[in-house]
């Protein structure tokens, strides 16, 4: 099978989930036999990447944008429809997509038609649309956010990519959703049917993180905490409102005044990193909140090591990877109700992102407890050691060939 995978990031020059789930998501697919061009934005080696061909639709690196050419930067996105575009400026991010999409028009003219296109969220739709109305080729719209997501609120969002995000799910010929919550909100807000969506569930690849020792040195101090009884708890995100690190602060500050004996590592980056630091310091836990800035690799792994406790505190979360490279890394999980990785996982604590005090009573239960956070760690791995991406690579090339004979997944 020819696959058109488009994309807007790969590891290593990823700034979130979205690249991870395209690795292995296309890894996977090459593994049984599909033949895949996976264009970027951008031009950079890949050498992990041997499976499949990565094309770059211009020369910029990576780093254009502020680092994985922005492609979480719904903020920064110009209210223009692309024929007020002009392609030749690559410094905003319409002007980017544009000559994007006139590279999948060359693309394709020159290779002919795909069995399929695949596109990856709003990024890439219009490239997409492009794409199968030359080659009359079927095309997947493969949802791992929405604009409501990304704004941190049902309502609100850049009108641009709403306008987007609803033509590509009409135009698509079918929807793929990394959550029954993204589902929802695909049929609720933008009017998609609901038999055009298909959940498949995003997975971890326990094999790829390789031999791996952790390092004690990388957060020494936290290690003398932990020594000392401190419950050392964890966040690895993008600093944005998505993912409710104002409300993760404020719990925190709340557990602080019922048990002393906790450290917050926050790891990551992003627009609201001045703002946490100062709420830190206004909820009197300055002294136990520490910042690491924007972690990759090994710190990036030591970072889930260290930890006790991972929180992923979203407003609202499609899916979240990084649960499971949490659980992986022998973590207990508290998750809010709004995650998508809670309708896999069954073994963690969940709340509304919203309830700062049950968040706090959460904290201080597995802090006082090693008992319910030793139960969690074990019986969490069992669960994610279900799924895997092979498993989403056949849900995926179900979809392929249904959309090839006609048929409607129920």
């Amino acid at each position: 099978m020819k696959i058109l995978m488009l994309g807007w990031e790969l590891p290593p020059h990823n700034s979130g989930g979205l690249g991870v789930a395209c690795y292995h998501l296309s890894k996977a697919l090459a593994q049984h036999g599909a033949s895949i061009d996976f264009i970027l934005p951008y031009s950079a080696r890949h050498s992990n990447v041997d499976y499949m061909n990565v094309h770059a639709a211009t020369k910029l690196t990576p780093l254009h944008r502020f680092g994985a050419m922005g492609a979480y930067d719904n903020k920064g996105v110009d209210i223009l429809d692309l024929d007020q575009v002009d392609m030749r400026d690559l410094q905003t991010m319409r002007g980017l997509q544009k000559r994007y999409i006139k590279y999948v028009e060359r693309f394709v003219r020159k290779t002919g038609s795909p069995d399929v296109i695949h596109a990856h969220d709003w990024l890439t739709i219009e490239a997409g649309l492009r794409g199968k109305e030359l080659t009359d080729a079927p095309l997947i719209v493969h949802v791992h956010a929405t604009e409501f997501d990304r704004a941190g609120s049902h309502n609100g969002g850049n009108p641009i990519i709403h306008e987007i995000e609803y033509n590509g799910l009409m135009m698509a010929d079918r929807i793929i959703a990394v959550s029954n919550i993204t589902k929802q909100i695909i049929v609720q807000k933008y009017g998609i049917p609901a038999d055009k969506i298909e959940v498949i569930h995003n997975a971890i690849d326990i094999d790829s993180f390789g031999d791996y020792e952790y390092d004690r040195r990388t957060y020494r101090y936290l290690e003398v905490l932990k020594n000392e009884g401190y419950t050392v708890v964890s966040t690895i995100t993008r600093f944005t409102a998505q993912k409710g690190l104002v409300q993760l602060m404020q719990g925190a500050a709340r557990a602080c005044e019922r048990y002393d004996r906790f450290a917050f590592l926050f790891a990551g980056d992003g627009d609201q990193r001045d703002e946490l630091i100062q709420l830190s310091a206004d909820l009197g836990i300055s002294d136990k909140v520490f910042f690491s800035g924007f972690v990759r690799g090994k710190q990036w792994r030591d970072a889930y090591s260290v930890s006790d406790v991972f929180v992923m505190n979203s407003v609202s979360e499609p899916f979240g990877l990084t649960a499971l490279e949490a659980a992986h890394h022998d973590t207990a999980l508290i998750i809010t109700k709004q995650s998508g990785v809670g309708e896999i996982l069954q073994s963690v604590l969940r709340y509304d992102f919203w309830d700062t005090e049950k968040l706090a009573d959460q904290l201080v239960a597995l802090a006082t407890s090693p008992a319910l956070r030793d139960s969690l760690k074990r019986n969490v791995k069992n669960e994610y050691a279900r799924i895997s991406w092979n498993d989403v690579a056949e849900k995926c090339i179900h979809v392929y060939n249904n959309m090839k004979t006609g048929e409607v997944n129920e």
